[in-house]
């Protein structure tokens, strides 16, 4: 395009496209960080009228930012047309649990079967969470053991058990900062050292080893949550309250 003259109809197409397009990656990244840390609870409505007026956008890339939450489970699409933060489907948990615990497993073993393994990315996400860790960042914990996880389903190399894990990883997101948060984010050194003991067995191409560490991690993590949420539960009856019920029924 000459100095001085206008650019041409395809020129500024693209250059919309672009626009848009850095739009609603700001849009989708600004509330996805919102979402998993809680700031935006679940069930909260996601208003595209209302996103539009705080970002100073058109509704185009607001509705792509959605679409891509959307695709990511993060957020739900109501037959009414509205958009809301993704439930937390407590009921649900056992059968995430499950898959979850399988994925760790099946991922470092098969990482240790391995004949060459790449180790870098492990331990730069290892780093990364330990630290997290001694910074008490709940956020980049969370970001740093999913890329620890993801990092060792890649060394064993099945794209659908990345794609599946990774998933399941992300869907946890959440309960992780609820859990987090019961350590006032000051997450034990446990967690550091089990992931070591987990890359100390990859190095050793100790399969079984790997197995053992991955399942036992799972597992502590799930009986945590799950007693975390339990306690919870409890915590929130109003023991007098109760009292006070039984005697008016009994007409005390």
């Amino acid at each position: 395009m000459k100095a001085g003259s206008e650019p041409a109809e395809s020129d500024r197409g693209e250059e919309a496209v672009r626009v848009r397009g850095s739009g609603a990656r700001l849009v989708h990244a600004a509330l996805r960080g919102e979402i998993l840390a809680l700031r935006l609870s679940p069930g909260s409505p996601l208003d595209e009228t209302g996103l539009s007026e705080r970002f100073g956008m058109s509704r185009t890339p607001i509705r792509e930012a959605l679409q891509r939450l959307v695709a990511e489970g993060l957020a739900t699409a109501l037959p009414n047309r509205s958009t809301v933060v993704t439930p937390i489907d407590f009921a649900g948990l056992p059968a995430y649990f499950e898959a979850l615990s399988l994925m760790y497993r099946v991922t470092t073993r098969g990482a240790a079967l391995r004949p060459v393994r790449d180790l870098a990315a492990v331990r730069a996400s290892q780093a990364a969470f330990a630290a997290a860790v001694a910074a008490h960042d709940a956020m980049a914990m969370i970001e740093a053991n999913r890329e620890f996880h993801v990092a060792i389903a890649a060394i064993h190399g099945n794209e659908h058990f990345i794609a599946l894990f990774s998933r399941l990883l992300d869907q946890g997101r959440r309960i992780l900062r609820i859990y987090y948060s019961t350590f006032d984010d000051r997450l034990p050194r446990q967690y550091v050292e089990e992931h070591e003991a987990m890359i100390a067995a990859l190095e050793a191409g100790d399969a079984e080893r790997a197995d053992a560490l991955a399942s036992a991690h799972a597992r502590q993590i799930v009986r945590q949550i799950q007693d975390f949420m339990a306690r919870d539960v409890t915590a929130s009856i109003d023991l007098a309250e109760a009292d006070g019920q039984k005697e008016r029924l009994h007409g005390r």
